[in-house]
């Protein structure tokens, strides 16, 4: 009797782990947020468990990012142009927010990997009052400034009569937009994914509602054309930022900021600077680079910047869950190295890489067939489709590299070695990038065709270098 008891709880035992290792209990538990050890269970469950929420949070993200286009991409090329002209500014802002983010996941991945949740929820602090401090400038520029902003970039007359109330809205409230790149940040690091991603849910749940709601005056409120699209993302990402602190003091599976953690720490504040500079730096070049780029893009017409703009959101959107794995790549270094598994951290990035890999060359191939498809959902100006459906075409020739560059520069990232990312980029978005762009454009007459054949040659160039430098191994040594 007591054998076929003790059979019946085997049998049971057995079913009960058949069904938590099953895909759909695991997709559950990464949706709803698992509290799993990601230094101890498979490596593969640890990529899954974190890579689903921040896809689902990056796909909310760049949906967002369309819907916005969409609704605009209805007042003209030129409203779009004034979109992708003020994005140049806000990459900029962009730039140091990540760059910042890359420090706090980085720090606040050790700090969970080391079993000190204390200091990582006094990093936590820390990093918000960092990210109000670094929004002010561009607050300033943007309210007062914005005319002049957009002059510098080529606008059009239109803009400048009319779209330049988008940039006021836009720089002057960008500490929303850093607040939730940070606090997004450690709930990554902490391995909170889920958390992030429902927030990104609520703040662009809002800006989707609020977008054609302001834009086109619908109901009782007034008809406020491209500055309604602005006003709708700063209320959506306002309203994220204040959930992201409610839940942060409420406490995660992983972290919680407690009240006696709200004290300045000149000593974590200053390795927070010190591991950020690295990653602003590597932002900064990016994102520069790419204002550089926009900058000889504006001199073929505003039809060549509208078109940029559209391509841009709709690789956003689809490189997402590409994205999503990297920035889980970035959490389970961290985590492991604190962990002292420097192995483990490292097995983590090949088998992401290897997906990464698989899903952008699917892209790549939707690309080539359905280019302009994609980009006339977005406009119906044939020079606009044609221009856009190019980009997508020439620039995805470069993706199956491009998944590798992704992860191994989040690995690096994860590490807290945001330095060497930053020399890489300089020198091949700098050195490279620009200058071949307006060689090819320019020089070889090729216009902005140029442009887009160059981006290929530097970004594929960019994604071999740096997977062969991860694979020397120095950033496993890396203290922070």
């Amino acid at each position: 009797m007591s054998e076929k008891i003790e059979s019946e709880v085997q049998t049971n035992n057995r079913v009960a782990q058949a069904e938590q290792n099953s895909v759909w209990h695991q997709l559950k538990d990464a949706i709803r947020g698992s509290e799993a050890d990601y230094t101890e269970i498979k490596i593969g469950k640890a990529i899954f468990l974190l890579a689903v929420p921040m896809i689902l949070e990056l796909i909310m993200e760049s949906t967002f990012a369309v819907v916005d286009i969409y609704f605009v991409g209805t007042l003209g090329p030129s409203a779009v142009a004034t979109v992708g002209l003020t994005e140049t500014y806000l990459y900029l802002i962009y730039s140091i927010g990540m760059g910042l983010s890359m420090a706090v996941t980085a720090i606040v991945a050790r700090r969970i990997g080391e079993k000190d949740k204390e200091n990582a929820g006094i990093t936590s602090v820390q990093a918000i009052f960092i990210s109000v401090l670094v929004s002010l400038p561009f607050a300033f520029a943007g309210i007062f400034f914005a005319k002049d902003l957009l002059a510098l970039m080529g606008a059009d007359s239109w803009a400048l009569e009319n779209g330049y109330h988008y940039t006021v809205w836009m720089l002057g409230g960008n500490v929303v937009i850093v607040l939730l790149f940070i606090i997004n940040a450690v709930f990554r690091g902490a391995g909170d994914a889920a958390i992030a991603m429902r927030v990104l849910w609520i703040a662009n749940g809002f800006n989707i509602i609020l977008d054609p709601i302001l834009i086109f005056g619908w109901g009782p409120f007034p008809q406020l054309g491209i500055e309604g699209a602005a006003i709708a993302t700063n209320i959506g990402r306002g309203i994220g930022v204040l959930v992201q602190l409610y839940l942060l003091f409420k406490g995660g599976k992983h972290i919680r900021v407690l009240r006696s953690y709200l004290i300045l720490s000149k000593k974590i504040i200053s390795n927070i600077i010190k591991t950020s500079l690295g990653g602003i730096g590597q932002m900064i070049v990016a994102m520069t680079s790419w204002i550089f780029i926009v900058r000889i893009l504006a001199e073929f017409g505003s039809e060549t910047v509208a078109a940029t703009t559209i391509s841009i959101r709709i690789m956003m959107f689809t490189m997402m869950p590409a994205w999503g794995m990297s920035n889980a790549v970035a959490t389970l270094v961290g985590q492991n190295l604190g962990a002292k598994k420097p192995d483990r951290a490292e097995q983590s990035v090949w088998i992401t890489g290897f997906w990464n890999m698989i899903f952008l060359i699917c892209i790549a191939i939707l690309f080539l067939f359905t280019s302009e498809s994609l980009v006339g959902i977005f406009t119906n100006d044939v020079k606009v489709i044609s221009i856009g459906s190019e980009w997508l075409r020439i620039v995805s020739y470069s993706y199956f590299v491009y998944g590798w560059w992704m992860v191994s520069s989040q690995a690096f990232n994860g590490a807290g070695d945001t330095v060497t990312p930053t020399k890489i980029n300089l020198v091949f978005f700098w050195l490279i990038e620009i200058p071949l762009s307006y060689f090819m454009a320019k020089t070889l007459g090729m216009n902005y065709t140029g442009v887009f054949w160059a981006i290929f040659i530097a970004e594929t160039s960019v994604g071999l270098f740096t997977l062969w430098l991860f694979t020397r191994g120095r950033w496993k040594t890396v203290q922070v």
